[in-house]
């Protein structure tokens, strides 16, 4: 894959990747291949669905740790927990 460094993966980028890239993988959104996308993750929380923040939530901590990011959002280690 050729990420760009950016928070935007192009239409080919976003394709390539696997489900299990993904936060919420049945609609494929809030990709996180790399740390920058950990941080999109954490600024774009609060827009995802609500029933999906818990398993969200987690998916992003997972992804965190993998690649060495501290989320600081309450809101999220909340719903992580919960």
């Amino acid at each position: 894959m050729k990420h760009s460094g950016d928070d935007k993966l192009d239409a080919e980028e976003r394709r390539e990747l696997p489900d299990s890239e993904f936060g919420i993988p049945e609609t494929r959104e809030f990709p996180i291949p790399d740390a920058t996308h950990v941080r999109a993750a954490e600024a774009y929380f609060r827009y995802a669905p609500e029933d999906k923040k818990p398993q969200l939530a987690r998916f992003i901590l997972k992804k965190a740790k993998e690649f060495g990011v501290h989320v600081k959002s309450e809101t999220i280690l909340g719903y992580a927990s919960s």
